[in-house]
């Protein structure tokens, strides 16, 4: 997705809705030129089509939490995949930073990706990366599986890397996550002991969630933007985890 696509992108999603003159208007090109962009970023499932518009996907779970900051979730995407070497077989959790950073490895890199997210795995149907989706009790809204048969399939299957997202963090609490069952999974992941890498924007830092996510030493990195407040990179450096700040 080119700077053109993602300022469209966010228009729509500010908009809720709006003209193919109108973001031809603001973007300085031609109306032929938006229309083959909208219908890229339709094929993606960013967006709908509709006669002469754009319309921003209805609020539902994960994409409208994809759409929320959706320019700096793209540049954090772009950063973590970085982190990631042809070859490998990289495990990706749920959420909406996750499902970028998804996106943008399978159609720039080589490897083979393991995902609970039926979301994330759909996204990458018109790619050429190699996906595994594990099984288990499906999530209808959040579009992801959990539960023991999951917890099974992720003992079964390797990995060199796991990314996850995160709901919360304190330093008194650690890393937190709204769902129980989700968490759960996560457990599992970590349990691993790969190089476990969390992957979020900053402003999860400073909530609390109800479900601990990670015990001490099992979060190799932080990707994170750098809005990040000075407080929580010193916390998270004296637990042991390298900090990664992304400009936004």
């Amino acid at each position: 997705m080119n700077l053109r696509q993602q300022t469209i992108l966010q228009l729509v999603n500010d908009r809720r809705r709006i003209s193919v003159n109108e973001l031809a208007r603001a973007s300085g090109v031609s109306e032929v030129t938006i229309r083959q962009d909208l219908n890229l970023l339709e094929k993606r499932s960013y967006l709908k089509r509709v006669h002469g518009s754009a319309v921003a996907l209805e609020s539902d779970d994960v994409d409208a939490r994809m759409m929320s900051n959706f320019t700096l979730k793209q540049r954090l995407a772009q950063y973590a995949a970085a982190q990631v070497n042809d070859g490998e077989t990289i495990f990706i959790e749920s959420g909406s930073a996750n499902a970028l950073l998804a996106r943008y490895i399978a159609e720039r890199k080589r490897i083979t990706l393991i995902t609970v997210s039926h979301y994330i795995a759909n996204l990458l149907k018109e790619t050429d990366c190699d996906v595994i989706v594990l099984g288990g009790m499906y999530q209808k809204k959040s579009e992801t599986v959990v539960g023991p048969l999951t917890r099974l399939c992720i003992q079964q299957v390797h990995f060199n890397k796991a990314f996850i997202g995160i709901d919360g963090f304190q330093a008194e609490t650690g890393f937190t996550g709204r769902d129980m069952m989700r968490a759960d999974v996560v457990s599992a992941v970590l349990a691993k002991g790969v190089e476990n890498i969390v992957l979020t924007d900053s402003c999860k830092f400073g909530q609390i969630q109800p479900n601990p996510l990670a015990q001490p030493g099992q979060i190799s990195r932080v990707i994170t933007d750098s809005r990040l407040a000075l407080e929580y990179q010193h916390q998270l450096k004296r637990q042991g985890v390298q900090v990664e700040l992304v400009n936004d």
